[in-house]
């Protein structure tokens, strides 16, 4: 049941993607990006109220790290979503935190991860024939998101000791603040359209309400590693998402690339001690 639950989480965080990928040509990357922290900002504040929790300076100053991480992470994710297919980009993605993990690893035998991890990330790439630039540009995007999770990571791990519920609050609002600029940049007026701020708020609600409150749930009733591991797979969930919601087709060997990151995921996890990030 609790594995249910966690894929659960990954079907409506990806179903959310896809969701934030159609509202695009109504106003762009950068302001779905600022709805869906914004919406999710004020959400998380309301329920974690952390306003009531005593921070030290030093709390407040990891809070922000943290914060302007969420906020690179969700805006460059977004843009690569504007240009290469969602399974790819959550493949590319997931480069970061298995590098960090890879990064922490003392064990000789994790070179293999690596090199299967930079196979998968080489059948990725958009080569050939029918490759152009925006798709490059897609791809770096991607692999910048996932140099952001890395340190959205590092920071949350920092910040959340004192308290994980100020920490996800104060960070979203601040990851609000730092994408508010570019959506406003690049959209203007269009950013406050009524339909685009009712698919920033499904995208809000599928990407971090219902997906944070599975994941709450599934991960204290399964031992981490475990949890690490099921979540390995979400590159795949997003090809599916994809699929079914818009419509991406992927090669062959785009699906063996992804096949591969799964595995370098999984398997760094698997032989790991420690647990798994989730995303924010």
């Amino acid at each position: 049941m609790s594995a249910a639950i966690a894929i659960g989480s990954m079907l409506f965080f990806q179903a959310g993607a896809s969701v934030a990928k159609l509202a695009f040509p109504l106003a762009g990357a950068p302001a779905v990006a600022t709805m869906r922290l914004g919406f999710a900002s004020l959400m998380l504040l309301l329920f974690w109220r952390p306003w009531r929790t005593q921070l030290s300076a030093r709390s407040f100053r990891q809070i922000a790290a943290y914060g302007v991480a969420l906020g690179a992470m969700n805006l460059s994710f977004y843009a690569s979503l504007s240009r290469i297919p969602l399974g790819v980009a959550v493949a590319l993605e997931f480069v970061g935190p298995l590098g960090l993990a890879l990064l922490h690893s003392k064990r000789g035998s994790d070179l293999l991860w690596v090199v299967i991890a930079g196979c998968g990330v080489y059948w990725l790439l958009p080569l050939g024939a029918g490759a152009g630039t925006e798709d490059f540009v897609g791809v770096l995007l991607a692999l910048l998101a996932g140099l952001f999770w890395a340190l959205y990571i590092v920071f949350g791990q920092k910040a959340g000791a004192e308290s994980r519920g100020a920490t996800l609050a104060y960070g979203s609002v601040i990851a609000t603040i730092v994408v508010v600029p570019f959506g406003i940049a690049f959209s203007g007026p269009a950013m406050i359209g009524t339909k685009v701020l009712l698919l920033g708020l499904t995208v809000a609600i599928l990407s971090s309400a219902i997906p944070y409150s599975l994941e709450m749930i599934s991960m204290v009733r399964m031992p981490a590693k475990t949890f690490g591991i099921l979540m390995s797979v979400e590159p795949a969930v997003g090809a599916i998402a994809g699929f079914a919601v818009l419509g991406e087709h992927l090669s062959m060997a785009q699906l063996a690339g992804i096949g591969l990151v799964i595995l370098a995921s999984g398997a760094t996890v698997a032989t790991s001690t420690g647990g798994s990030a989730a995303k924010g």
